[in-house]
This record gives C-alpha cells, structure tokens and sequence, in this order.
C-alpha cells in the first residue's frame, strides 16, 4: 500500500512542471533569460548587450547543461527538462541514500516529496536543487564504499566533489558537511582518531584543489556581502514548506513537528548514532550560517530541505499495526496534497500571465532598453502576498523576444558566465528586484538625493520601456509615460525622452 500511496504523490508531484511551460518560481525567469543569452551567442541572434565570460565559478549546473541540451530541444524545454530531472533527482537521491544506509527503502521518499516544493525550491534556486540532488546521491556513493579500500574511496569522493563544485557551491558545502560529521561519529564509536584524521584529508584534498586551481584561474565564489538575520531564523521554519502561501506553510510545519514528536515520544521513530549526529551537526550548521553568504541570499534556509532529506535515511520507523500505517500515510499524504495544491493554484494561472508578458514584448522595438518597476514601496519580496512575487523576473525575458537589456538579468560576477557589456554596465543591477515606482516618480520631479544609487538617477533618459509590476495603478506620469498593454500583473510604458 506505500509503495502505491508513493507511486502516485510522486507523479502528481512532477505534474506541475510537465503543465507549465514556464514554471511560477521567482527566479525562473530570469534563469531563463540567461539561458537564452548563452544558447544564442555567437549567433546572428546574439543580444548585442550581454557577453559570456567563463570562469571557473562553482554556480554553473544548468549554465553548462542547458544550453547544450537546447541544441536537440528548444531553450525553454530544455530549462523546464534542468527542473524536471533536478526533482528526480531530490526524490531518488533520497531513496538511494536510504537503501545504502538501511539496505532497504522506507520512508526517506516520502520526506523528498513533502519537501519537493518548498520555499527554497520554489523561489527557483534551480542550481542548488540540482545540486543537492547530486550531492544526494554522492553521499551514498560514498557510503557505499567507506568500508573499501582509500583508493575507491578517494576516486568517489572525488568524482562528486567534481561535479558539486561546477553545480553550485552550497550543495558542495552539505556534501562535505554530511560527510564530515559522519566521519566524525564514526572516529567516536570505534575510537580510530587517526583513521578518522586521515579520512577528512581525503575528502578535503579535491575541494582544495579546486578552490587553488579557481583562484589561479581569477574565478571566484559569489561577491561581498555577509549578514546575519538572527530574528528570522525561528520564523523560516515555518515558512519553509510552502514558498507561496504563509499559512499553509505553517500549519505543514506544524503538523509535520506534532507527528514527528508523537512518534518519537512513542517510540516508533527512533534516531540512529549517526542520525542523531547529523541533526545536532545540521541544527548548529543553520544558527550559525549567515543569512546572506557571499552575495548569497537566503544561505541558512537551504541548510532545512538539506537536513529534512538526509537525516530520514538515519532513522528507524517502527509502525506497530495496520491501522497506524493507514495514519501515518494518510497524515504524510495530507500535508503534501495541500502544498502541491498550492503549486497548482499558482503555476496554473500564471502560465496565461507570462504568456501576456511574452505577447508585450512584440511592442518593444528591438535593441531596446527596458527597465522594471514595481507599484509597491519596495523592491523586496512581498510577503504579504508571496503569489505576486513570480512575476518580478519576468520582463527579463525581454532579452530574448526582444533582444533587450534589462538591468535585472542575473549576472553577478562570480556566480554567472553573462556579463553586461562596458556600454550598459552602469545600468546593471543584477540581483536587484524592480525599482519601487515611488522612487522613479521623485526622480523624474528632481527630488533625488544621495541615498538614490546612481544607476537609476537618469531613468527617463537611459531607458526606452518600463515594465510596473503589481496590481494595477494610474499612469504615475502622464508626461512621461505612454502606456502600450496592459494585463492583471503589469503595465508597459513607453518613455518620452522629453517630456
């Protein structure tokens, strides 16, 4: 009956992406967008704003596969195909690891498919879900292997720690992490320190290889930036199921605790030795990582679906009767049929939202210079309604339909291999969301100041379109602005230079 209760939450879990042309995640779009810069330079079709710059950056998963798989398919299959085998990977990793460690599948998969859609996920870090995914399946590679010879032992290792570094950094950090702690467990429980010493060497030799050959080769990991929000910390995990709707998330969480505590209360979920080191190892892990890491928004929450992933494949399930499995099943099932719920009530509409920004850009002339906007005071995530927050990247596909530059596309140095070029890299904000309208109204009345940055002091000269994102709102300048469409998620404006 698990296997059949499995079975279908896991199909109904991919069906979002299989619907969805462009999936509802935050940064999609832009990922996109990218996508489309790399797939086409070269090309007659190349946007003449943006060039590609490799370097050795741990951050390029779909940066290096995508493009090579939209040869065969088209560029947005082939982003939505990255997603697709990203989840297959998350869900299979997980099952993998447990049958490693328990020599049997139980119900490691069901916790993959709580998590499939959680806020890190869908807020579109598509690299880190491909990444973690690998690392998923690197860990039991390597304990498949940990009682073999160092040799084997060293080739796994670093064969993974390969393809980590080139996917994404942070699921490098939990494979080694993981790996780590689990070495450190094992040094206890048989009192071998110096086997245990020489263990960590070799699973430190080939990331530190990589980070001397990126810094002989001026890549680099992300920018500056590292902060700490201390007070969020109780509140992300209950906000960590659901990236769309606050409520639902908590009320998941708070179901998933009360069953957790119950069970082990009772004594059918018990922590094995290594379980209960990874999640006191993890537990410190997410106090102590700062909230922005190295330009890195949202560090520390990535470290929970790491946690919610791994640590199931260390426990043991002990049901003691029929009528208590149909409970637990049910009770699982309840929790991930309302967050997939969620997902669709998103993705679903929106499919008709992009496809409105898509038929826009076909009043943009071409070569054109688009800036974003939004009709709410600020350009952060709007937590009061997570649902309008899919839309905030998606004039970046403008870069492609009509071969635009938008200063929102991704290209922070470090973590992207698209650069804008020397003409238009004053103009650039690369993980900035769209500038509040308010702002750009004071500047066009010359109300400026010291605290505007530069790069948008001289909007309505610079640019040619704005896209005002959010709920509707009259034209903020008449003079200014001449609207050209207009849908239920944004207008576009086209800018007189003079007034």
């Amino acid at each position: 009956m698990a296997i059949v209760v499995f079975a279908v939450l896991a199909a109904a879990s991919l069906l979002p992406v299989l619907l969805t042309p462009i999936p509802a995640m935050v940064d999609y779009p832009n990922h996109l967008a990218r996508m489309y810069i790399l797939s086409q330079s070269g090309t007659p079709d190349a946007n003449p704003y943006y060039e590609v710059a490799w370097a050795l950056y741990p951050n390029l998963a779909m940066d290096l596969l995508v493009p090579r798989m939209a040869r065969l398919i088209s560029v947005e299959n082939a982003t939505r195909l990255f997603l697709l085998v990203s989840q297959l990977l998350i869900v299979s990793g997980a099952l993998v690891l447990e049958r490693v460690v328990k020599k049997r599948v139980h119900f490691a998969g069901f916790a993959a498919l709580l998590f499939l859609y959680c806020l890190p996920f869908t807020w579109g870090f598509v690299n880190f879900e491909f990444g973690l995914g690998v690392a998923l399946w690197g860990i039991a590679a390597y304990l498949m292997v940990a009682e073999r010879a160092w040799p084997i032992r060293f080739v796994f290792n670093a064969v993974f720690v390969t393809a980590l570094f080139a996917s994404h950094f942070f699921s490098l950090g939990i494979y080694g992490a993981t790996l780590g702690i689990y070495e450190l467990w094992r040094a206890r429980d048989r009192k071998a320190c110096r086997d245990a010493a020489l263990r960590l060497a070799m699973l430190a030799i080939p990331a530190a290889a990589l980070f001397g050959i990126m810094q002989l080769t001026a890549g680099s990991i992300g920018s500056e930036g590292t902060n700490w929000h201390l007070e969020f910390k109780p509140i992300w995990l209950f906000r960590i199921m659901n990236g769309y709707n606050l409520p639902v998330s908590a009320a998941s969480a708070l179901a998933l605790m009360a069953l957790l505590y119950l069970a082990a209360k009772r004594g059918i979920l018990v922590l094995e030795a290594a379980g209960i080191w990874l999640a006191i190892g993890f537990t410190l892990l997410y106090l102590a990582i700062p909230s922005t890491l190295l330009g890195t928004s949202f560090a520390d929450i990535r470290v929970i679906p790491a946690a919610a992933l791994i640590i199931p494949a260390f426990c043991s399930l002990s049901l003691p009767s029929r009528r208590w499995t149909i409970a637990a099943l049910a009770a699982v099932s309840g929790i991930t049929l309302a967050n997939l719920a969620v997902v669709f009530v998103v993705w679903l509409p929106y499919r008709a939202d992009y496809a409105a920004i898509i038929l826009s850009f076909h009043k943009i002339d071409r070569g054109s210079l688009v800036l974003v906007g939004g009709s709410g005071d600020s350009g952060d995530p709007p937590f009061n309604d997570l649902t309008q927050y899919p839309m905030f990247y998606a004039p970046t596909l403008a870069v492609h339909y009509a071969n635009a530059f938008v200063p929102n596309v991704f290209t922070a140095v470090g973590k992207q291999p698209v650069q804008p070029r020397a003409a238009v890299q004053r103009l650039a904000i690369p993980y900035g969301g769209p500038m509040p309208i308010s702002v750009l109204v004071a500047i066009a009345a010359g109300r400026t100041s010291s605290e505007i940055p530069p790069f948008i002091r001289t909007w309505y000269r610079d640019y040619d379109y704005l896209y005002v994102l959010g709920p509707s709102v009259a034209n903020p300048l008449p003079n200014r602005l001449e609207e050209l469409d207009r849908s239920a998620r944004f207008v576009l404006y086209k800018i007189r230079r003079t007034p």
